[in-house]
């Protein structure tokens, strides 16, 4: 299902479960669009979100209403669904939601976190520090393949050179593939410029469609991006998100570079 070569999956949802509307709605139009572009799909929300910069940041509407809104998706929809987890004590909490776990970029170095999630079964998809590059994560691979599991991911999503800035290294996909894992490209926290000032991370969604197109050219096997009805109004990341009602265009140009390929 997940290796195509004439497609690519989505793993695409809000930053945060917000509310069940706000779930529903972006599923609902997601599935459409994937199901009419024969385009594999993994629902993504974050049951929390426990690295954020301001101590008032939002962060959960509740970890167990939150987890039963992801239940509710994924029955109502019939979709695969991914969500984070920051402490190990989150793999038991999720693991009967999730089909795919992941390790978000800044914990990728976390070894018990990496070995509990191992333990699920689950798909974990790791994402890739702002602060390692592409052959360091063999590492985190190995932890979590130390526990039996080789359902494993890899996500591209930036690396930090300077203040407040991120830049895509293409090579990193092909060299990540050459680990022998699905690799990802993260395409909206990609555009994101983390950490201003004002404890609100910034960012360029602008920029969204050109690294998506180019994080497909170089061969990627998913792409990860947040979207919302209004991202002005998300409660999380809405600076670096694409709209929902831009998904779809942007999916199409990527099919066709995808079947040129």
């Amino acid at each position: 299902m997940w290796l195509n070569n004439n497609t690519f999956f989505l793993i695409a949802g809000p930053c945060v479960v917000e509310s069940e509307d706000i779930c529903f709605e972006i599923a609902e139009q997601l599935v459409a669009v994937t199901t009419a572009l024969n385009i594999p799909f993994v629902f993504k929300a974050s049951f929390k979100k426990a690295n954020r910069s301001k101590l008032d940041s939002f962060s959960t509407i509740g970890e167990e209403k939150a987890l039963q809104i992801l239940s509710d998706v994924k029955s109502r929809f019939g979709v695969q669904i991914l969500t984070d987890v920051h402490e190990t004590t989150d793999c038991d909490k999720v693991k009967d939601i999730a089909d795919i776990i992941q390790i978000p970029a800044f914990l990728c170095r976390q070894t018990e976190l990496l070995i509990a999630a191992g333990k699920t079964g689950k798909t974990i998809n790791i994402k890739k520090g702002q602060f390692v590059n592409a052959d360091m994560m063999r590492h985190a691979a190995a932890k979590v393949a130390s526990t039996g599991n080789p359902n494993i991911w890899l996500t591209e999503r930036g690396t930090m050179f300077g203040y407040n800035d991120l830049i895509v290294d293409f090579r990193n996909i092909p060299w990540m593939k050459q680990l022998g894992y699905p690799v990802v490209f993260d395409a909206t926290h990609s555009v994101q410029q983390p950490n201003g000032n004002n404890g609100i991370s910034g960012g360029k969604p602008e920029f969204i469609e050109t690294l998506a197109k180019c994080a497909i050219a170089a061969g990627v096997d998913g792409i990860f991006l947040e979207t919302h009805p209004n991202p002005g109004k998300a409660l999380s990341d809405g600076t670096n998100m694409l709209p929902l009602n831009e998904v779809q265009l942007l999916l199409e140009k990527l099919l066709r570079i995808r079947q040129a390929l």
